[in-house]
């Protein structure tokens, strides 16, 4: 393959016109073993480097797709990446786009956590284990889960979160089935025995 033309961009994407196929974007951290500064208008290279600037051109294309699903609202890992499978994206191009995307830190899980923890307590009032096992269920590891829901219980009473729960369960429960949904919704026996004995 010979360049005709080389342009970088400022997101840090070079732009590529080869002297045969499709224009495509590369990013110097998907091209690990050819010499970024080899790239210019007029480089040939052989078929081997050839394929790893195609395939660093997958890549780019994975971390513009996926940017555009980071615009709409923050992403962990895990769901990102099985919504670019769905899409019909290769899994050794999404891992690449993603390491890059986490280590200029656009996606981050921990993150996600905080503001999936967020957007929960206004409609839903659960506790720790349950918060903790939807964490999991999106793909969020335990330290990240439990940093998270620490500085959520930090900044948001559990025992309030739990006095909500009891006054919305209480119009349809009561006794035994009331304290079976409250440890269904993750609260611990601790916490809302002490409400339901007050």
């Amino acid at each position: 393959m010979k360049i005709t033309k080389f342009e970088p961009t400022s997101s840090g994407l070079c732009r590529i016109t080869p002297d045969e196929g499709a224009i495509f974007y590369i990013r110097k951290e998907y091209i690990p073993n050819i010499d970024f500064d080899s790239i210019y208008a007029g480089a040939e290279f052989n078929e081997e480097q050839t394929s790893e600037l195609l395939d660093a051109g997958l890549a780019a294309v994975v971390e513009l797709k996926a940017i555009t699903y980071l615009a709409r609202c923050e992403q962990c890992r895990f769901k990102l990446t099985n919504k670019l499978i769905q899409k019909g994206y290769e899994k050794q191009y999404i891992q690449i786009a993603l390491d890059f995307l986490e280590s200029v830190n656009l996606l981050s899980d921990s993150r996600y956590a905080t503001a999936w923890l967020n957007s929960r307590k206004t409609n839903h009032y659960e506790g720790r284990t349950k918060l903790s096992a939807e964490l999991a269920a999106r793909g969020i590891s335990r330290e990240v889960a439990a940093a998270a829901l620490d500085e959520f219980f930090t900044e948001n009473d559990e025992e309030e979160i739990c006095r909500k729960a009891v006054e919305k369960l209480s119009r349809t429960k009561s006794g035994d089935k009331l304290k079976a949904a409250l440890i269904n919704a993750g609260f611990s026996y601790k916490v809302f025995n002490y409400l339901l004995t007050k």
